[in-house]
């Protein structure tokens, strides 16, 4: 399923959220551009796992490295992405996507004296359980079987799978003074709202024309400052960063193979089919033709 986005970059995840809010995502990285996703956000903590590959899961301004077997938790509302550093096939990358209420109602004591805290804490942004670390052993196992389970669904599998959902919990609070913390400094925190509200213009008006001072003053900054931040959390600059939306959109609307390179070129913000070419090829190693077959 691919990662659909709001306009303020919150990904929509479809899980019943009243009945059993989980949801359980695999094969992601393979229906996205160069195996990478977009930076995005959502108020539900995420577990992941690198099966088989290397993985940089980036989470606000820091890179992890995943290797095979190791497993993220990524706390709510946290800016992050995924790329995978390999170029031959993707990893499966299996990955649960859950609300803390799937162990107790918000207004319960449970709720709020285990789980808010943890939602709460800026300082516990990820915890990151290594495959090789033998004290990870358990909560990695716990992990492995969710997916397993909610990949099955056999008979009473949402009670086995909360059950490993508090066991996880019950880990994180038990542990929870020990886990290593990131101070996150105030200006962290202002460049991310910054960087999401030039996002968001990006997101928004990628098919018309839009400048460097367009996006800068979505954030009510300067050029320069509005380069830095890009540079910090995406590696590019903003022009870049447009370009590279405009082909991952471009490059979905080449696999519905409903529209003509030309239709594809200027729906996505570019007013040249041979730029829109060179770029495509640039960016992915192959032209638009060559990848799906289309005619000019």
């Amino acid at each position: 399923m691919p990662i659909i986005l709001d306009h303020q970059l919150r990904e929509y995840i479809p899980h019943n959220v009243v009945e059993f809010p989980i949801t359980y995502f695999h094969d992601e990285l393979a229906d996205l551009p160069d195996w990478g996703g977009p930076l995005h956000w959502h108020p539900d903590f995420e577990i992941a796992t690198a099966e088989c590959k290397v993985l940089d899961y980036q989470v606000g301004e820091q890179h992890i490295l995943l290797e095979a077997g190791d497993s993220i938790f990524v706390n709510g509302n946290m800016l992050h992405r995924i790329k995978q550093l390999s170029d031959d096939v993707p990893d499966p990358m299996p990955n649960i996507v859950f609300s803390g209420t799937l162990v107790a109602p918000e207004t319960s004591t449970i709720y709020q004296k285990y789980i808010h805290p943890i939602v709460q804490c800026d300082s516990l942004p990820f915890i990151v359980f290594r495959y090789k670390d033998c004290s990870h052993r358990e909560i990695n196992g716990l992990i492995k079987d969710i997916y397993r389970k909610m990949n099955e669904k056999k008979s009473c599998y949402e009670l086995a799978i909360q059950r490993n959902i508090n066991r996880i919990f019950e880990y994180i609070s038990c542990n929870f003074t020990e886990l290593p913390k990131v101070q996150t400094p105030r200006i962290q925190i202002t460049n991310q709202i910054r960087l999401q509200k030039m996002l968001t213009y990006i997101y928004e008006n990628y098919a018309g024309t839009v400048t460097l001072e367009d996006i800068a003053k979505a954030a009510n900054i300067s050029r320069s400052e509005a380069g830095r931040c890009f540079r910090t959390y995406m590696g590019c600059s903003p022009i870049d960063a447009l370009i590279r939306y405009r082909l991952q959109i471009a490059h979905r609307l080449l696999s519905e193979k409903t529209l003509s390179l030309q239709e594809i070129s200027f729906a996505c913000g570019f007013n040249s089919v041979n730029y829109f070419r060179r770029q495509f090829k640039k960016t992915y190693g192959y032209t638009p033709s060559q990848c799906f077959g289309l005619g000019k």
